[in-house]
Order: C-alpha cells, then structure tokens, then sequence
C-alpha cells in the first residue's frame, strides 16, 4: 500500500502548525515548566507520535506504521542522547535556567532544517546508488564503537569548542554578560552580541554531528522519505519539555550510550545485510544479488531497539540506586546556599543576604 498524497501533506502542515504554537508559547512566556507540565507535554507527544502510527497502519498497512514506530524510537533514543550535551553547553555557557526553553527551540528548529536537508540528500543517493549501504553500514558500526567507547566523556567534547564558535569569538565583539534572550544588546552606546550567539552556534553545531549520525540509522529501517522526516520530527517534537522533566535524572542514565550504541551497531549490521540482498558491486558476487542474505524484518528491529532501551535504563537505575545507598548523606544546606542555588535555578538573584 501506499500513503494517500493528501495524507503526507496534511499530515505536514498539522505538525508544523502545533511546533509553531509550540515555539509562540515559548516566546510569549519564558519561564522554568513545572514537572507536571513538562509530564503532560512529553505525554501529549507521545500520545500523538502513537496516534500518527494508528493512522499509518490504517491508510498504509501494518508495515509502514512499524517502520515508524522503530524509526521514532531509534530517533528518540539518539534525541535524548542530545540531551546531555545540550545540558552541558548550557552549563558551560551559563546560560541563565529561564531562557533555556528558547536556546532548546532554536536548537530543534535547526535540528529539523538540518535533517530534512540530510533526508533529502540522503533519499536521492540511495534511490541512484544501493552500495551506499555497504557504506552507511560501516559508518553506523563505527559510530556504535565510539558511543560504547568515547575514550572520554561529553565533557570534553564540550570543552574543545567547535571552529564555527572560535571563529565567532574572534570576528565579532561580543558581551560579557547576557540580556535576556536576545542575541544583540547595547553596551556603552555601542550594539554588540550577546554570548546567547555562541550558545547558538554550539548548539546548531551539535545538532549538525547528531544528524550525520541518526539520519543513515533510519534510513536502515525504512527508505520512505516521509517517514523518515515524520520519525524525526515526532522525534524532537517534545524533546524540550523533555530536557526539563528529565533534569538530573539525566546524569543517572550512565548506561544509555551502550543501548544507543547497541541500536546503532543492530541497523549496521542490518544495512549490510540489505546491501548484500541488493548488491550491485562487480567486485562482490560477480555484481550478482547475494542470496542468501537475510532481510531483518521491521518488527524484529522495533523488538531489538526496545528491549535496547529498556535494559540499558533499567541497569542505570539500578546502578545509581546503589550508588546513592552507598553514598554518605550530603551536608545540609544553609540558607544563603539554598538561595543561591535557587536563584541560579530561576535565573535571578539571591533574596538571602549572607551575615
């Protein structure tokens, strides 16, 4: 079966309408969510996400909404995975707790521009050149390698700024301090940048390295380009009241990246294996279809990316359940350190005058 046309456009232009007012909501009232609200936004996308795999399998058959399903979550998985990082450029550049739903939404506008790009570019390769599985297949190995075994941590990553910001620090006159959200501020009667530009530029130069990474992972799961781009969006739609509800939990999940890792090296193992079924090459099989190849399935590879998740979060709850057992308990605060942390919280300064 095949998705009716008015279907995909529909589709489109109502999830574009709900991340525009998501974006007016954020910039007509910047503020801290609560964890209640942070709860029924994650709730309402993924509500969503699984009402848009109902519609496909209803216009499109069960196939098509599987390889959603498996591309959404393995999308999801890679998007939390952002999540530490966007949590560490925040830390780094101090960015004040209030006005980071705005640097999330830029970063997920960029997220979408970028990826849709890499789908595009990424659909028509594909669609001229069936070896380029051989190659996604080894870049996502590789990428699997490296998330099992970084040789470091996110914070050096984060640390070693990206060029695109280094450049910016030494082509333009920018701010100590920050004005609000804004990106352009006066000082001394002169308009200069706001260090909220670097924040920016770091955070569109991660979403460009995530995107080289996720983008040939989906395409091991499906070829079709609107659910693809629909995967991702779902994806990253959600992903800033996400990156609130989470907060330090985040810190707890220390076995995420074997699971991400194990995912990615699964849909590696899977494009090679497709690439044999359709091979072209000369220098392989005589230019001949490898036969005996086998074709994962869409459902063996959603069963594969859930059970993935589910032990990699269990064990890291686990593992930081004992760890806190184990820990001494933390001295207690007083009250000019509660403020402080409180007002570094909310983005204002401290009401607790110290003696």
């Amino acid at each position: 079966m095949e998705l009716p046309v008015w279907f995909e456009v529909g589709s489109l232009v109502v999830l574009v309408l709900i991340l525009v007012a998501d974006l007016l909501l954020v910039l007509k009232r910047p503020h801290i969510p609560s964890t209640r609200e942070s709860t029924l936004w994650v709730v309402f996308y993924v509500t969503l996400a699984l009402i848009f795999a109902g519609m496909l399998w209803l216009f499109a058959g069960h196939e098509f909404a599987g390889q959603f399903i498996a591309g959404w979550l393995t999308e999801y998985s890679l998007s939390i995975d952002n999540l530490f990082v966007f949590v560490l450029i925040m830390g780094q550049f101090a960015v004040p707790r209030r006005y980071q739903q705005e640097v999330l939404m830029v970063g997920i506008i960029i997220a979408l521009i970028l990826r849709g790009l890499f789908i595009l570019a990424g659909a028509a390769i594909i669609e001229q050149f069936s070896w380029v599985f051989y190659i996604f297949g080894a870049f996502l190995i590789w990428t699997a390698w490296r998330q099992a075994f970084p040789g470091g941590d996110h914070d050096d990553d984060v640390k070693q700024e990206p060029f695109i910001v280094r450049t910016l620090r030494r082509m333009v006159d920018i701010s100590d301090h920050y004005d609000g959200a804004k990106m352009r501020t006066v000082v001394a009667g002169k308009k200069i940048f706001t260090p909220m530009i670097i924040v920016f530029a770091a955070i569109g130069m991660t979403d460009l390295l995530f995107a080289i990474d996720s983008i040939p992972a989906i395409f091991g799961i499906t070829q079709n380009p609107f659910i693809v781009f629909t995967a991702n969006l779902f994806a990253l739609m959600g992903l800033r009241q996400l990156y609130f509800l989470l907060g330090d939990l985040l810190d707890r999940l220390k076995y995420l990246h074997y699971g991400i890792a194990f995912i990615l090296a699964f849909i590696g193992v899977k494009l090679f294996f497709h690439a044999m079924h359709v091979n072209e090459l000369p220098f392989i099989n005589g230019g001949e279809h490898i036969d005996w190849a086998p074709e994962i399935s869409t459902w063996m590879s959603l069963g594969v990316i859930i059970l993935s998740m589910v032990v990699a979060t269990a064990a890291s709850l686990i593992a930081s359940r004992r760890e806190r057992l184990a820990a001494p308990a933390a001295p207690a605060q007083t009250p000019v350190e509660a403020a402080e942390r409180v007002a570094d919280e909310k983005g204002t300064p401290p009401t607790v005058d110290g003696p």
